[in-house]
Formats: C-alpha cells, structure tokens, sequence
C-alpha cells in the first residue's frame, strides 16, 4: 500500500522502517528534515512538507508528539490528501486531544480511525508493536495490512474512535507504575545491603513475575538508559491519564505520585532518557 508517515521520531521511524521491510510504498515527512533523511537512504519517498507527503497516499499515519502537533500537521495537509485514503491517528494525544482531532475529521471529510501503539522504540523497529485500533469495522479492516507490518498483534478496542485512546491511557499507566515499583524495590534492595539483582531473582518464574520489570530493572542496576520510550514522553502520559481519570471520578492518588516521582528523574537530567531512569528518583 502507499502509506504516508508523518512524523518520524522514535516510533514513527520505527514503524516506517517495518512498512519498508514488508513491501509497502513509503513516503515520509518530519519538521526536522534530518530525522527522516535515513529513512529516504532505506527507499523511502522524504517529502519536504505535510502537504507534499500525502498527496498519492492510501494511507496517512499520523505519529506525532502532541494534539498541538497533529492538529498542524492535519489542517496543512487534509486538502491535499485523495479523498478516499485513510488517515490512521496513532499519537498519544489523550482523549480531549482526540476529540479534537476527530472534529478536525469530520470538517474536512477525512476518514479517520485511531491505531494507538503499545510498545517501545525496539519493537516499532521489529514490527512487533501491539496496535489498539478503533473506528468503523470496515474502516479499520482498510489499513488491516498496515497494523499487521506495524505490529505482532492488534487489538480492537471498539467502534468509536477515541476507544483506542483510552486503551492506551490505561495500559501507559501499568507501564508507569511498574517501572517505577521496579526502581523502588531495587532501590530498596540496594539500601538494605543486598544484591539489588536478588530482587529480580526472587521475582522469576513465579505469579508476581514480569518481562518487563526485568528488562527496565536491568537498565536500572547497570545505570544505563538509552531511550527506548524517552522519559519525558511518559511523563506527558501520565499527565494525560491523570486528566482522563478525573473526568471520570477515578483517583489520582497513585497517578500523583507516579507523576512526581517521574518528574524528580526528569529534574535531574533524565527527560530524555530511557523510561527506567525513573530509578534514579529513588
């Protein structure tokens, strides 16, 4: 398929890169121009503007840092798109985000549905994402061979598109609180005189266990943390996740917490590493 990627950060250029190796038809575009250049040396089409990008796409993914960011990039290239592509919204942009984006749909007559990422930098580049999609059935079954480069399974998390959105919110905020108890009991560990290895011991093979607390828990004892999901990313969801949550009578107790905590390793120079820096707040 012709499937235009805006936006080429981390996960952006991950999930170009997978589009690539399963044959689709790439072009893609960034506001930094360097970050989508080694994208063109791998067979991409690199577009000079939003407008350019889209104009023979089937598919337009959307792969952007904030509603700020989609909300530009939509109004510069909806005009420009054919009429019968799909634009797939893939940003954690929270749900009043969302929402936005969906009447910004509907006034230019594009046909939207939402394909939330679950996973890191690592997987987007295997193509082994979880995708949470939402909208139409039939809209959705349209960019099915997209989500299937993008990722080892997905998921439909409804009809409506914002149902994906809050999906992902909810499965950020497992990801949140578990790294962060993964550096708190290392950190414990450590200040009891033990062997902060022993905790990811103790944890191995039984019910209490995680993949991924050995993975971040690893990162945390070596002290090193090359951005896979940067941390200051996290922290934005977390804020996002806190703002849904209140609009619909959940506590915040625990996304307070988690939102200091994220923001003292952020404070200490952390933002732009990897998620499991979280540790050094401890």
């Amino acid at each position: 398929m012709r499937v235009t990627v805006l936006g080429t950060g981390a996960m952006g250029a991950g999930v170009a890169g997978s589009l690539l190796r399963e044959g689709h038809q790439i072009t893609v575009w960034n506001r930094s121009a360097d970050k989508a250049a080694p994208l063109g040396e791998r067979g991409a089409t690199v577009a000079t503007d939003p407008s350019a990008a889209v104009e023979h796409a089937e598919v337009v993914l959307l792969t952007l840092f904030d509603t700020d960011a989609v909300v530009d990039v939509l109004e510069q290239a909806a005009g420009d798109a054919p009429t019968d592509a799909v634009w797939v919204q893939a940003s954690t942009i929270g749900v009043d985000g969302t929402e936005t984006v969906v009447q910004l749909a509907a006034k230019y007559g594009i046909t939207l549905v939402e394909a939330m990422m679950l996973g890191t930098k690592a997987p987007a580049e295997q193509g082994k994402l979880t995708m949470l999609a939402a909208g139409p059935a039939a809209d959705v079954d349209r960019v099915v061979p997209v989500l299937d480069a993008m990722g080892a399974k997905t998921v439909r998390a409804g009809e409506r598109v914002g149902d994906g959105t809050a999906l992902k919110l909810a499965a950020n905020a497992w990801i949140a609180s578990i790294t962060a108890a993964t550096g708190q009991s290392l950190a414990l560990a450590a200040a009891f005189g033990l062997d902060p290895q022993l905790f990811l011991d103790a944890i191995d093979g039984s019910a209490s266990d995680s993949a991924y607390a050995h993975t971040k828990g690893a990162s945390i004892i070596a002290g090193e943390f090359p951005a896979q999901f940067a941390l200051d990313g996290l922290r934005k969801d977390i804020g996002l996740i806190a703002d849904a949550a209140r609009a619909n009578e959940v506590s915040t107790t625990l996304l307070d917490a988690l939102g200091r905590v994220y923001a003292n390793a952020s404070a200490a120079g952390h933002g732009g590493d990897d998620i499991a820096a979280v540790g050094t707040a401890f």
